[in-house]
């Protein structure tokens, strides 16, 4: 029993670790620096640089733990909004949500397209994100689309995915200096220009 003890004590030092970590990049790229090196992520997670790479790989592995640990932490700020409700109501409450969204993400996704040509695994698992993305806009507004015929459903989509994406809100917060509530306003404005049809 005494092995068994010692082993969980173990397993539960080393995730820990790796909690620490993870931890440790999410709280640096929150504060804005973009590219942490493994030593400066050692250093903010408080333990020895040798440590971090005896847990993770590479930089890559850890960033892999990081989408993990970022998918699970704005989970609860992606509901389904219901398609019985009015389209006003529905495009008020998506955009409401999908700006909290992406406010939440844009510390770590800023990062993350950084380096998304350069980490195969972290641009598979962004691409996975646009996907989901791009589907809950098409299902919230689905009665609407649904009206269009083939050609104009698709360009709709694609008009409806850039203006809720990332990159949008992106360019409004950053870029266009636009308040987190304008950048909504935004958002629900054109989207209520592509599907008032």
């Amino acid at each position: 029993m005494p092995q068994l003890a010692s082993l969980d004590g173990r397993f539960a030092r080393s995730a820990r670790t790796r909690h620490a970590v993870v931890d440790a990049l999410l709280d640096l790229l929150n504060e804005g620096d973009l590219r942490p090196t493994a030593a400066h992520i050692a250093e903010r997670a408080g333990v020895s640089l040798r440590l971090v790479f005896h847990h993770f790989d590479d930089l890559e592995a850890i960033y892999s733990e990081l989408s993990d640990r970022q998918a699970e932490r704005v989970k609860p700020l992606t509901v389904p909004i219901p398609v019985t409700l009015p389209l006003p109501l529905r495009i008020e409450k998506f955009s409401a949500q999908r700006g909290r969204l992406l406010e939440t993400l844009s510390p770590v996704r800023r990062a993350a397209v950084l380096m998304e040509p350069f980490r195969p695994a972290l641009a598979k698992r962004l691409k996975h994100a646009r996907d989901l993305t791009r589907a809950a806009a098409i299902a919230a507004f689905a009665p609407e689309l649904s009206k269009l015929d083939a050609d104009e459903k698709r360009a709709t989509i694609a008009a409806l995915d850039v203006v809720t994406s990332w990159v949008a809100w992106e360019q409004m917060r950053r870029h266009q200096n636009l308040s987190e509530t304008e950048a909504r306003r935004v958002m629900a404005t054109t989207t209520r220009a592509l599907l008032a049809k």
